[in-house]
């Protein structure tokens, strides 16, 4: 199928050319047609399967442009999805001038989004805590909102804004639509849909072999003392010019960046949840640009950072779930380029790591480095 076949308005079918695209993908196929009736729907997919656009093109047809009202809302996890969701809705707006769209989150001095709401935008892209907040200042009016999007739900959940996300969708008296797109159908997405969906639409999309991710996993075993090693040499043997290395705590991923810097004369910076908003901006687009080699990150910082070519991804720390470990290595590999993963682990870590690759359908090779620091694959596997 071709998005001319699927009875797309004139402004959007011109806007996913400009941005390059002539086949939907089958989260985009699948999705669209049953939103555009006016379905709720209940999306499982793996990441990078072109959410954004399965639910984007929908709402923004769905509007009504003599209206001054927000009549759309999309809640996503975190901030940099938030902001990367509406530059795509920005993106697939292009030739619709009229449309107006708002994004916010935390991080962000609450004041300096007053200017955007005084604009009457027709969709607001939002965190769930930073939305509640405007409501509750009433610079956000849910009165007119028809349909919501749940982006990323298993996520946003399991983050803890259970109690944030039912209160925002008891707060929609006028909602007529409620779509879901998430990577596992966790229990807790189950209830909302449950509690909260009229005879939803269920679709499925499986990763395929065409379009999963070409990744090489290494297992290295290693020492607390040894890490700073082990990391330094990987990047600097195989010469990788943009790296993604996953640690579990804001603390360690400060610590590492500054070791790289100073005792290995490394190109690092470190982005966590903490820093402030200028400073993550900064650091995203350096990185994105390559202007930056290695980034150093929390789970949750990385979120919404989408760069195609990065040469390799290290988890400094075995990650504390298994859909971390998907979602970090997943990072690597993209738009048909290979890649490479390595996961370091102490010997009381072995069996946990081994059980999350089982568990995730990952095996790795193992590996070392020699008394001459040189990086050695081993025949065995993690695979049993």
């Amino acid at each position: 199928m071709r998005y001319s076949e699927m009875n797309l308005s004139a402004e959007i079918l011109k806007a996913v050319e400009a941005m390059g695209f002539t086949e939907p993908t089958e989260v985009q196929e699948k999705a669209i047609p049953p939103m555009l009736e006016g379905h709720d729907l209940v999306a499982k997919a793996p990441t990078g399967t072109g959410k954004t656009c399965a639910f984007g093109i929908p709402l923004l047809m769905g509007l009504e442009p003599e209206k001054d009202v927000l009549q759309a809302l999309i809640l996503a996890p975190t901030r940099e999805l938030a902001q990367q969701i509406a530059q795509d809705l920005g993106d697939l707006a292009r030739f619709m001038p009229w449309v107006r769209i708002a994004c916010l989150y935390g991080g962000q001095p609450i004041r300096r989004q007053f200017a955007q709401l005084n604009k009457k935008p027709h969709i607001v892209v939002a965190t769930p805590g930073r939305l509640l907040d405007h409501v509750q200042r009433k610079s956000v009016r849910l009165n007119d909102v028809t349909r919501i999007v749940l982006d990323e739900a298993d996520e946003m959940l399991d983050m803890g804004f259970y109690k944030d996300v039912t209160k925002i969708l008891d707060s929609l008296k006028n909602r007529k639509q409620m779509g879901m797109f998430s990577a596992t159908m966790s229990r807790p997405v189950m209830d909302i849909s449950w509690l909260y969906q009229r005879d939803p639409v269920e679709i499925v999309v499986e990763p395929v072999k065409e379009s999963a991710p070409n990744i090489t996993q290494y297992a290295l075993p290693t020492t607390g003392w040894q890490k700073l090693d082990d990391v330094a040499d990987i990047i600097t043997q195989n010469d990788y010019d943009r790296v993604m290395i996953f640690c579990n705590t804001k603390y360690t991923t400060e610590m590492l960046a500054r070791q790289l810097i100073e005792r290995k004369g490394l190109d690092a910076e470190c982005l966590h949840g903490d820093l402030a908003q200028k400073a993550r901006n900064k650091i995203m687009a350096d990185f994105k640009e390559g202007r930056l080699r290695i980034l150093v990150s929390t789970d949750v910082a990385a979120r919404g950072i989408d760069v195609d070519d990065v040469d390799a991804v290290i988890n400094y720390d075995v990650p504390t779930s298994n859909e971390y470990y998907t979602h970090r290595i997943g990072r690597t590999g993209r738009a048909k380029k290979a890649g490479e993963a390595y996961i370091l682990f102490l010997e009381e870590e072995r069996r946990r790591m081994e059980e999350m690759l089982r568990r995730t359908g990952n095996k790795a090779t193992f590996a070392h480095f020699d008394e001459q620091r040189k990086f050695v694959k081993e025949t065995s596997s993690t695979e049993r």
